[in-house]
């Protein structure tokens, strides 16, 4: 009895080291890497690689013969399974990523399978935010993910007031690009300062100056509304420019003139972005 009693405990005294060796040498996530905000991970995987961009793009298959290409924060993760796991199965992950989102309302655009792959292609539109994933995962301890939370580029380089100031002198108008509202209101962004300050160059540098300061909208939404929404805005504009930087109002005249003066198509996003804009036209 005794001697099998002091060999339960000779197992017990290996085995526990053991098993803390082997949760000691488990992978680990590499360095400065983190799971995105809106998915948690598979069980038993670690991050081998992540990288993230402010602004990029990523193409999503949503058909047979059809991607979708979206712009915004960009996202990637590659995962490797820890050593003496169970692997999950490429569908198994995917799935669990698809579940994952329709529980937060999220839908699963498109789903398909190439060289023993899985594929899932998911978009939730959460909080005023729409994001979009590629999630990919095969029978090799491996997955990875791509996200795009869908949102426009801000824009550091902006014309300075010299260049605006020529292009009004030739053209008598110019598009101001770096001025930025949240989608559907007329409240300026701090974003939009850089483009403001060069505005308020131009405007000191010829007190004789007077412009009609214009906003523009794409045709999505209702005509009125958006007529509406490009008044406010250019408001907003004119009335920055007197609050906060001093210019005599009287120089200014806000006008909103809706989708009616597209720069571009409104058939597809790059086209609508371009006509979303305010411009200075010489009085």
């Amino acid at each position: 009895m005794q001697n099998r009693i002091f060999a339960i405990l000779l197992l017990i005294l290996f085995l526990v080291p053991l098993q803390s060796s082997l949760a000691a040498t488990d992978p680990t996530d590499s360095t400065g890497s983190k799971d995105p905000d809106l998915f948690s991970r598979m069980p038993g995987f670690h991050i081998y690689r992540s990288e993230e961009n402010e602004f990029n793009k990523y193409e999503f298959q949503i058909a047979p013969d059809k991607k979708q290409k979206v712009e915004g924060y960009y996202y990637i993760a590659v995962y490797y399974a820890n050593e003496g796991i169970t692997q999950p199965s490429g569908l198994q992950i995917t799935r669990n990523y698809v579940n994952a989102a329709k529980a937060i309302g999220g839908e699963e655009v498109y789903a398909f399978e190439d060289g023993g792959t899985e594929y899932s292609i998911i978009r939730v539109i959460k909080d005023d935010k729409e994001v979009w994933a590629e999630v990919s995962g095969a029978n090799n301890g491996m997955y990875e993910i791509h996200m795009i939370e869908k949102q426009l580029m801000k824009q550091d380089v902006v014309a300075n007031a010299d260049a605006l100031a020529n292009s009004i002198s030739e053209t008598g108008r110019v598009a101001v690009y770096g001025i930025y509202f949240d989608t559907d209101k007329a409240d300026l962004k701090p974003a939009s300062e850089p483009a403001m300050a060069e505005i308020v160059k131009m405007l000191n540098a010829d007190g004789n100056l007077k412009v009609y300061v214009v906003g523009h909208t794409d045709n999505v939404g209702q005509f009125a509304h958006n007529i509406k929404l490009s008044q406010d805005r250019a408001g907003s504009v004119v009335n920055a420019l007197v609050t906060r930087h001093g210019i005599t109002a009287s120089r200014l005249t806000p006008f909103g003139a809706g989708p009616t003066i597209p720069v571009a198509s409104n058939k597809n996003e790059e086209g609508q972005i371009k006509n979303r804009r305010v411009e200075l036209v010489a009085q």
